[in-house]
């Protein structure tokens, strides 16, 4: 493939996937169809087909790519933070601005489960995968504090409760609420 067309086509999957990441994220995966990232992304059809033969493998390219930056923007947020046992509340700390965010709508990944999880196994994988992902970075992080191991479940339970309620209620109070039990859990701990 000449390079040119290779550009191109890194171009235009990175037009689909944006426009994709908005729409699904906005407005529900099942309620967006390829037509619409057709004319958010100015992507042809024809070559949205060519890069993603279903709507399920741009679902799956959208969460796949979200999870990282996600992951990402968490990291280097909690990073800041010198204090091991700092990091681990930093983590709630980061889903309070998350949630403040305009255009917050809960969770990418619980909500393409709930939309999907049942009739894809491509979307439930990289659902699984995304989670399993954070529930392994709070271990990490509870285990550099020097914490018991059994601390991260709890923890990654009160961030997913909070996900859930913060997506439900558009409050970010959920976060501070999660932070206040997270912050008992590490002194008991």
């Amino acid at each position: 493939m000449p390079r040119m067309a290779v550009m191109d086509s890194a171009v235009a999957r990175e037009q689909a996937l944006d426009a994709a990441e908005e729409l699904f994220y906005g407005r529900g995966v099942q309620a967006v169809g390829m037509d619409d990232v057709r004319g958010a992304s100015g992507v042809s059809l024809k070559r949205l087909y060519q890069l993603f033969p279903a709507k399920e493998q741009l679902v799956e390219a959208y969460l796949e790519r979200r999870d990282v930056r996600w992951r990402d923007r968490l990291a280097g947020f909690v990073a800041r933070r010198e204090d091991p046992r700092e990091r681990i509340l930093a983590v709630f700390d980061w889903l309070e601005e998350w949630f403040g965010e305009d255009g917050f709508r809960g969770c990418a990944w619980i909500n393409s489960y709930g939309e999907l999880g049942a009739t894809s196994s491509r979307v439930a994988a990289q659902v699984r995968a995304h989670k399993q992902a954070f529930r392994g970075y709070l271990a990490g992080l509870v285990a550099d504090a020097g914490l018991p191991g059994t601390l991260a479940g709890q923890l990654f339970l009160l961030a997913e409760g909070a996900m859930v309620t913060a997506g439900i209620t558009g409050q970010t109070e959920p976060a501070r609420e999660a932070r206040e039990a997270a912050r008992l859990l590490v002194r008991a701990g």
